[in-house]
């Protein structure tokens, strides 16, 4: 099937400030061919309010009613990232009739996962039918929902995205994908085909926030404090004994289950380093659950520019790792595109979830269209 032209946007739980504009081009099943690709700020405003309403957020914990100020924040994220389409647009003379639909993923302010009999919540900030009206484009989103609601985890949803990405080298059960945001989370798939994935635990959100937290800019830039510092690993024995780690999959986790205050005593250097190996370590339990433990592990996201981290994950882990971009990827676009795909899954109603990525009970589609 000819593939067609698909926009996919992200913005991170990490809160960058950033938002990840990608074009695509797919029919839902194989990769036809990487458009342009645009990291575009949010203005100060704007990331103030996106820093308030997950403050909000937390205090509010799915009780009552949506707090009033989420509608403001919705709008303003919405019209952000509708400008962000039509900015890349023009800047690659790609007229916007000539995209099919847009996967607009919106901003995760919560998300709890299931819990026993309990099905679990989630909610992303984003207005489809609004940047639908806006660009004049049919826009997917509130992709998790549906899933949820039949007592999946709603994530990770990169699975069969980077099951294609993996199609496209033709890379076997062998090779697995780590994509490092806010939180970790591993895709692998077996010689069947059967795709598996899940968060493995933190990984940029609470080493960010302790950065923050410190008066040292916005994020370890180079792994640099990490490197200073000194693992205390008794301290990292303990932190890595919590419940989570032994859970099989699939499992999910929120931006702050695991938070910058686990490194709470620490120098700031010591602390970058405990965080640093705590995501390393985590990621290495999270391999051994798989059926099989990969030799290569393709690394995307925006940890991976981090060199402390990644030497931290191959000394825990004991694996080699490769950076997407070795493979003609590009590392930090890998998740919007992966909701360009998701979109255009959706429109060929192509499953986006599975019993063992998720914990639904089938393959299932997954997403809202708003129309113009």
């Amino acid at each position: 099937m000819r593939g067609k032209w698909y926009v996919g946007l992200m913005t991170g739980t990490v809160l960058d400030g950033q938002i990840d504009v990608a074009f695509l081009k797919t029919d839902g099943e194989k990769l036809q061919e990487f458009g342009a690709y645009a990291l575009v700020p949010y203005d100060q405003k704007t990331c103030q309010i996106l820093e308030e309403t997950l403050t909000i957020a937390r205090g509010w914990n799915f009780i009552g009613p949506d707090p009033a100020f989420f509608a403001k924040a919705e709008k303003a994220l919405t019209l952000a990232q509708a400008e962000a389409v039509r900015t890349l647009a023009n800047a690659t003379n790609l007229d916007l009739t000539d995209i099919e639909a847009v996967g607009f993923h919106g901003q995760t302010v919560l998300h709890h996962p299931p819990s026993g009999n309990t099905l679990g919540q989630t909610r992303q900030l984003g207005d489809g039918q609004l940047m639908a009206a806006h660009l004049g484009v049919p826009v997917i989103y509130d992709f998790r929902r549906d899933d949820m609601a039949m007592g999946g985890q709603g994530a990770p949803l990169c699975a069969c995205y980077h099951g294609a990405l993996l199609d496209q080298i033709g890379a076997g059960p062998d090779t697995a994908i780590l994509n490092l945001g806010g939180v970790a989370n591993l895709s692998w798939r077996d010689a069947s085909g059967l795709y598996i994935a899940f968060d493995t635990g933190p990984a940029n959100a609470p080493l960010n926030d302790w950065v923050k937290s410190c008066g040292l800019g916005a994020m370890d830039r180079d792994g640099a404090l990490a490197a200073a510092g000194r693992v205390d690993e008794a301290k990292l024995t303990a932190m890595l004994s919590h419940g989570y780690f032994a859970k099989p999959f699939p499992k999910s986790l929120d931006r702050f289950d695991f938070s910058a205050a686990m490194a709470e005593g620490a120098s700031p250097a010591d602390g970058a380093a405990l965080l640093t190996a705590f995501c390393a370590a985590a990621v290495a339990k999270g391999l051994a659950l798989l059926p099989s433990y990969p030799k290569r592990l393709i690394v995307a996201g925006g940890g991976r520019h981090n060199p402390t981290l990644l030497a931290e994950i191959e000394a825990r882990a004991k694996i080699t790792l490769e950076n997407a971009d070795s493979y003609g990827w590009r590392g930090d676009a890998v998740e919007a595109e992966c909701f360009a795909y998701l979109a255009a899954r959706h429109r060929a109603k192509l499953p986006i979830t599975f019993p063992t990525t998720t914990g639904c009970p089938r393959p299932m589609t997954g997403g809202k269209c708003a129309l113009p």
